[in-house]
């Protein structure tokens, strides 16, 4: 596993820095929601295999559509297995 990020502040950087350690600022309601997103990106990747690329937490749940971007993605190492 692998963090990535930009910084808020910096509107014209042109990829995403690797991460040594990432904070969520959230509700223990939320930290639900997440995991729960989580399970299911967990869930379509085992289903859909070498065709599964990233899936954003917003399009799956509405209610963060405001707030930073949380994105799952396959690495190389997760699909040689």
């Amino acid at each position: 596993m692998k963090l990535f990020g930009y910084l808020a502040s910096a509107s014209e950087q042109q990829a995403p820095l690797e991460l040594s350690e990432t904070t969520l600022l959230a509700s223990p309601a939320e930290l639900r929601e997440i995991a729960g997103f989580l399970l299911h990106a967990a869930e379509s990747m085992e289903h859909m295999g070498s065709s599964f690329d990233h899936m954003h937490l917003s399009d799956t749940l509405r209610q963060f559509e405001n707030s930073p971007a949380f994105i799952v993605a396959v690495g190389e190492s997760a699909q040689a297995g």
